[in-house]
């Protein structure tokens, strides 16, 4: 009787154990993609510095384009950054090189 005890804690132990993990890793996706989604919409919000990436642009850029670009965190931006720097090659198409 006592080795059917013992095995049901342990069978017991086991699925709670698995219970928290399977908790820990919902928590972590979840804040990940509240991380995502925080991140698109500060990216969204660039918009308003459209007019000003363009060659011939007028400068400086206006209050609502700095305010806009304040607005986005420092991690957001440099993650955007490097994936776009990785669109082309992954298109099939030549690295581009903006050094001319």
């Amino acid at each position: 009787m006592a080795s059917i005890s013992m095995k049901s804690s342990k069978s017991t132990l086991s699925k709670a154990t698995l219970a928290i993990l399977v908790i820990a890793l919902m928590v972590q996706f979840k804040g990940s993609v509240a991380q995502q989604n925080t991140c698109a919409s500060e990216l969204g919000n660039l918009n308003l510095c459209a007019p000003y990436v363009v060659p011939g642009a007028p400068t400086p850029p206006n209050s609502d384009c700095c305010g806009a670009l304040r607005s986005v965190t420092h991690d957001c931006l440099c993650n955007t950054l490097r994936v776009a720097s990785q669109l082309p090659s992954s298109c099939g198409l030549p690295v581009l090189n903006c050094n001319n």
